[in-house]
């Protein structure tokens, strides 16, 4: 799936969601006054009824059309490259290994943020990322899921419902695949 082409996707989304093309969307961001990345993605929620991903997506752009504060990077194969940089760049098999094995399932959009990837149906069903130097971390959206030792449930309220780690590509395994099918199916 192209990053560029799931950005473009999710801003049309966002417009539609909110009923403001993207210069008025900037427009109300600038006159809100606020100018820290967390304080405008939060003001953004509130005010214009946006979930966390898109109003941190359109804070990133905004920033960055503005001259702001350095935002998560949210075009292309540029932001995989700069998520597996220099220290975790040895894990990039593994996130492309599990990558490959989610395209098999059909269409989704990706939405690039700061140190992962956010995927989405019509809501977000995983998100994708180095948790430390030596492990990808995988969360997962699917209720129907049975957490365990490798499958983790965490708090409700989180970005995600299940979280899972690997460190090498040969653990994306059935088993990965079909937690990662479930919340595939289950995101719509």
């Amino acid at each position: 799936m192209d990053l560029d082409k799931a950005l473009e996707t999710q801003l049309a989304n966002i417009q539609k969601k909110t009923g403001k093309s993207l210069d008025q969307l900037y427009g109300w961001l600038k006159g809100t006054g606020l100018a820290k990345h967390g304080e405008l993605r939060d003001a953004a929620k509130s005010g214009l009824g946006l979930g966390h991903g898109d109003a941190n997506t359109l804070v990133t752009l905004y920033l960055r059309a503005s001259g702001g504060a350095a935002a998560p990077a949210a075009s292309g194969q540029a932001a995989v490259g700069e998520i597996y940089a220099g220290p975790k760049a040895a894990l990039r098999p593994v996130h492309d290994r599990v990558m490959a094995a989610i395209e098999g399932f059909g269409a989704f959009e990706i939405a690039p943020k700061k140190g992962y990837l956010s995927l989405r149906r019509k809501k977000q069903f995983a998100m994708v990322g180095p948790a430390t130097k030596t492990q990808v971390e995988i969360g997962l959206n699917a209720k129907s899921l049975a957490g365990g030792a490798r499958l983790v449930a965490q708090a409700p309220g989180g970005m995600c419902q299940y979280k899972v780690r690997i460190a090498a590509a040969d653990e994306v395994d059935a088993e990965l695949i079909g937690w990662l099918r479930a919340a595939y199916d289950a995101a719509g």
